[in-house]
């Protein structure tokens, strides 16, 4: 049997160093301290072969989270399958704005387009228990995840919709605030085949020839399901500021701006559709 310290050593000339450790506590279901504090532990010999598994699928470019199943968002530890995209750090910026709005009291009622894993919608809710959120998504698969992660961390205020967008939403019930990371990935994109996302739902990536078929849609619609002075958050690529700002203006939204993540690249856009329709 192999111990911890003798699996390391072997994975310490791999490019995926860092990751070898993570997935070797993943399979000991510890966390990656517990390693380094009993590096004599030896394995049996079916974790081995889960590690080694896992380890080669890493290799070969699957994302980590998938295969352990968990990504963190908004201190928020969330599971992830192969029928969500993975939560990245940028999106955080969207829910950072989201809870600076100058909205009108407690009582809010937002709407997370696209949930995916539920990323969002669970910061929302962790952030702001008083909200009622609503959280839709095309994929029955990933519902199921969005589903059990608010039931993991007890967020019971969010109500799940299998919807294409805005398809089977009630536009008698409008919300407060809107929010959506929606795919926004050309159809062609080199970057599609680079940094795990090959593994990743395509169809939550590509939106047309241009990447903005869904994000046309949703800031064209949005209007018919917003409270007068209601706010429309969406994430977009980073060269897409000034188009989806264009889209904006002309579904009659003001207040528009375009907001940048850490790296200084355009991440999201906003703008407050008016009290007059």
């Amino acid at each position: 049997m192999s111990t911890i310290k003798e699996l390391l050593h072997h994975a310490a000339d791999l490019p995926q160093t860092a990751d070898a450790a993570l997935i070797l506590a993943h399979v000991l279901n510890k966390d990656r301290s517990w390693l380094y504090a009993w590096p004599e532990h030896s394995l049996t010999p079916d974790q081995i072969n889960q590690y080694q598994q896992l380890l080669q699928r890493r290799l070969q470019g699957e994302p980590l989270a998938y295969l352990t199943g968990c990504k963190e968002f908004w201190s928020l530890p969330l599971k992830v399958s192969q029928d969500t995209l993975i939560p990245r750090p940028e999106t955080e910026l969207l829910v950072e704005t989201a809870l600076e709005l100058p909205l009108r009291d407690d009582k809010i009622h937002a709407l997370d387009l696209g949930t995916g894993s539920g990323a969002i919608a669970l910061a929302l809710a962790s952030e702001k228990p008083q909200w009622q959120l609503s959280a839709t998504d095309i994929s029955p698969k990933a519902l199921q995840v969005a589903k059990e992660n608010a039931r993991t961390h007890g967020l019971q205020q969010i109500q799940f919709f299998l919807s294409h967008w805005f398809e089977t939403l009630d536009a008698t019930q409008p919300f407060d605030l809107i929010v959506s990371n929606p795919p926004y990935v050309a159809e062609g994109d080199p970057h599609l085949q680079r940094d795990g996302l090959p593994h990743e739902p395509i169809k939550a990536l590509t939106a047309g020839d241009d990447g903005l078929n869904d994000l046309r849609t949703i800031i064209q619609h949005a209007p018919h399901y917003l409270q007068p002075l209601g706010w429309l958050i969406v994430e977009h690529g980073v060269d897409q500021g000034e188009a989806v700002q264009a889209l904006f203006r002309q579904a009659g939204f003001e207040q528009v701006s375009t907001r940048q993540d850490l790296e200084r690249r355009d991440r999201i856009s906003l703008g407050c559709y008016p009290r007059s329709r």
